[in-house]
């Protein structure tokens, strides 16, 4: 299936909340029913934080007027808490950050009728293809290997594992993607 895929910065994020929203509240919701750290005021305010800093990007899928998925993160800002949760010892370059070095994809979801169609993987690539950052980050849940299976295969390398400074939070797998524009 081939999404229209349309583009979205920090200056529309008050437009499409709503529908980011709706969507995590769909694709979630097993999870928010049993897990704290998967709350939709949790979502929310996390939203917030992504979408005010500078750089945000989210690509939002449509098949006709449904929404499909959506997809978006920022860089990370110099000297970024982002690692401060990570268990294994790195080299400190590894983890050093510039505010332009590196972009985190903090939300990827497929709702259920267009899962295993490759709109995960175009969400991936449309929100990456305009980033000018050498590498990537995401966190993947250890519970979730699967998950962490597909994104091995789109090219993504487990760093180690990362516990974030968040009440309830699980435990992670930090992954690194070099991008090419980078």
């Amino acid at each position: 299936m081939t999404a229209d895929i349309r583009h979205f910065t920090s200056t529309q994020a008050d437009e499409i909340r709503p529908t980011l929203l709706e969507v995590y509240a769909e694709v979630y919701a097993d999870d928010i029913a049993s897990d704290p750290f998967n709350g939709v005021e949790r979502f929310s305010s996390g939203l917030n934080g992504w979408s005010s800093r500078p750089g945000w990007t989210c690509v939002v899928g449509y098949d006709g007027d449904q929404v499909v998925g959506y997809a978006y993160g920022a860089p990370l800002p110099a000297n970024a808490r982002w690692w401060g949760g990570l268990l294994d010892e790195v080299p400190d370059d590894v983890v050093s950050e510039t505010g332009t070095r590196t972009y985190a994809l903090s939300e990827l979801m497929v709702r259920v009728p267009w899962r295993k169609t490759g709109t995960a993987h175009q969400l991936h690539d449309a929100l990456f293809a305009e980033q000018s950052e050498e590498r990537a980050t995401l966190l993947v849940r250890q519970s979730h290997p699967k998950v962490r299976a597909l994104y091995e295969a789109w090219g993504w390398k487990v760093l180690g594992d990362l516990r974030p400074r968040i009440p309830d939070a699980p435990l992670f797998h930090a992954m690194l993607l070099d991008l090419p524009q980078g």
